[in-house]
């Protein structure tokens, strides 16, 4: 018997229109992100594929470590949109054909989420998309280090996040965390995440 949230057609319905923003700010509300600073349009894509174990599983990425900014920290494919992305989804399908070689026209868009706010500076439209087979992960050499995939019944799971906190600009911050294997996934991946379960849970 297919799981609800095995089921593409009912993640599309369950996306549904998008909700409030997220943040990174969420649980931290004593830290106040800054009011003048523009936020860079970005997207990233949740990208559901035939899980290992039946069901369906999330392809994420594991950042260079010889990146600048946020190095070793697991990503969604994605980045920012570019002034020849024609929108959130061409950007977020552009980003993963780069960084995960998902070859063009296997993915189904399902839907869009409200978009994120991430301490540094961006706006993250979450793009989820289905894509009925599975594919060769290949990582993008020089930015990415690492692809994989996490079943999605693991992050759909809102009693396996757990909050943490870390100083951050003097202050202190708090966010959620929801580890997979030796995998620790945190910040905006785990709150955009957190946010998809809280869709999915309705």
């Amino acid at each position: 018997m297919t799981s609800a949230i095995d089921d593409p057609e009912e993640i599309a319905r369950r996306l549904g229109p998008p909700l409030d923003p997220s943040s990174d700010f969420d649980l931290s509300p004593e830290v106040t992100p800054p009011e003048d600073a523009p936020l860079r349009p970005a997207a990233v894509l949740i990208a559901l594929v035939p899980g290992q174990r039946g069901g369906l599983d999330v392809v994420l990425t594991k950042r260079s470590s010889a990146l600048r900014h946020h190095p070793g920290q697991i990503a969604f494919p994605g980045g920012k949109i570019d002034a020849g992305d024609a929108d959130a989804v061409a950007a977020a399908l552009r980003e993963a054909r780069e960084e995960v070689g998902l070859p063009a026209g296997r993915a189904r868009i399902l839907g869009l989420m409200a978009p994120h706010r991430t301490v540094t500076g961006f706006s993250v439209t979450p793009v989820v998309a289905h894509v009925p087979e599975r594919f060769e992960l290949r990582p993008e050499a020089g930015e990415v280090e690492e692809a994989f995939t996490v079943p999605l019944a693991h992050v759909a799971d809102p009693a396996r996040y757990s909050i943490q906190s870390r100083r951050w600009r003097g202050r202190m911050r708090s966010y959620y965390t929801v580890p997979w294997g030796p995998y620790y996934i945190w910040g905006a991946t785990a709150r955009i995440l957190r946010a998809l379960a809280e869709r999915l849970a309705r």
